[in-house]
């Protein structure tokens, strides 16, 4: 089984606008909501490729209610664990016809109750398995989490992908996962350098 991890889903709420302008009444388009997450969008296109994935994170209120939901049209399975008294994000994205505006919200905070239930699911994870921990942390979760799920799993024959960046990546790799994912600009990031050009040596 592949798990994937995405620790603040967000529902994504999309709106098509022609010439936004701001301070003024504007009218959409078109609008689409959709479940949006690092680690949801790898378990959606698994499911395209027809390859099972469990879902795992953190959700909270109606919107993580939601989230879940529409994850499950998908035909996902899913393990999330609810936040009581918090609520899910919603992502506000404006999209014009060569920008697009978006507004990140910062999501629930995730004590510590909460991420010991998460090391319990992961727990279950098996010989054989993989899984994919993607994307940014909310506030509560310490940069190292990455680091200590790997840790928690090196004595299991699991393959790890790790889809991040800082320190939540560098953390990683005495752990030797299977494989990273850092884009241009992260990998840039990593060693302080900016890459403009695939230019190389002989």
């Amino acid at each position: 089984m592949i798990y994937t991890i995405t620790f603040n889903p967000a529902l994504d709420y999309i709106i098509k606008i022609e010439n936004f302008k701001t301070g003024e009444i504007n009218r959409s388009k078109k609008e689409h909501i959709l479940a949006g997450g690092k680690g949801i969008n790898v378990s959606i296109v698994l499911k395209a490729l027809e390859i099972e994935s469990t879902a795992l994170g953190f959700i909270a209120g109606f919107v993580g209610d939601e989230i879940e939901r529409k994850v499950k049209e998908y035909g996902i399975k899913t393990d999330f664990i609810k936040i009581e008294n918090d609520i899910s994000r919603i992502n506000v994205k404006i999209a014009e016809t060569n920008k697009e505006t978006a507004i990140n919200t910062k999501g629930p905070f995730i004590d510590e109750t909460y991420i010991e239930l998460l090391y319990q699911r992961i727990e279950k994870i098996e010989n054989g398995d993989i899984l994919v921990l993607s994307g940014s942390v909310p506030k509560g979760i310490e940069n190292n989490i990455y680091q200590n799920i790997c840790k928690k799993l090196e004595k299991k024959d699991v393959k790890i992908v790790v889809d991040t960046t800082g320190d939540l990546l560098l953390k990683t790799l005495e752990y030797k996962p299977f494989l990273i994912k850092p884009n241009q600009d992260e990998l840039g990031e990593i060693f302080n350098v900016k890459i403009s050009n695939r230019a190389t040596s002989n």
